[in-house]
């Protein structure tokens, strides 16, 4: 029986995340950075990988589900680095992403949406994990680009050291091994 919402529009907004370049990566000097999209799933794909190692066990099925749409505002918004959203009226950012996240979610299922929340509120343990998962991925991409040559990345280096990934024992055992890397890449990362 077909559905009565129509999705393909909603769906249709979500394709500029493929070709989104992460700003921060741009604005660095990176110049083939990853996309919005290409984040997402590394995110998905860290908290793939690490959740069934957690005790007491996540439910993967939202935690999934929330690396997947946690940066969906951004196929609107664009991805606004920290230089940008710090300069942003207190509160404005997440207003935004708030009004995004509704329409384009919300189009495309109450279940969507909830996930998004979820994350955004970051109060369960599984969207905790997946707040931890999505600034991992941004150390895995780290080391990616520090080990194909690119220099001046260094400023990511304390950001990474200081998350708290005491709750979830196997991210901090990524974490440890993310910041190995990265000072083994030299002394000007």
């Amino acid at each position: 029986m077909p559905s009565s919402i129509p999705l393909l529009e909603p769906l249709l907004e979500l394709l500029p995340l493929d070709r989104l370049p992460r700003t921060g990566w741009v604005l660095r000097g990176i110049s083939a950075p990853e996309s919005v999209a290409g984040h997402i799933l590394g995110t998905a794909h860290l908290a793939l990988t690490l959740a069934p190692r957690v005790t007491p066990p996540l439910d993967l099925g939202p935690t999934l589900a929330m690396a997947l749409v946690h940066d969906v505002p951004e196929a609107r918004s664009g991805d606004l680095p920290r230089p940008a959203s710090d300069e942003l009226p207190e509160g404005a950012k997440t207003a935004m992403e708030d009004l995004i996240a509704g329409s384009l979610l919300g189009a495309l299922g109450q279940p969507l949406l909830a996930n998004w929340q979820e994350y955004r509120a970051g109060e369960s343990r599984e969207a905790r994990f997946v707040r931890i998962c999505d600034r991992l991925q941004l150390g895995v991409r780290l080391v990616g680009y520090l080990r194909a040559g690119a220099r001046g990345l260094g400023e990511f280096e304390p950001g990474l050291a200081q998350l708290d990934c005491s709750e979830f024992p196997p991210a901090a055992e990524l974490q440890g091994e993310i910041l190995r890397a990265v000072q083994d890449s030299g002394t000007n990362p």
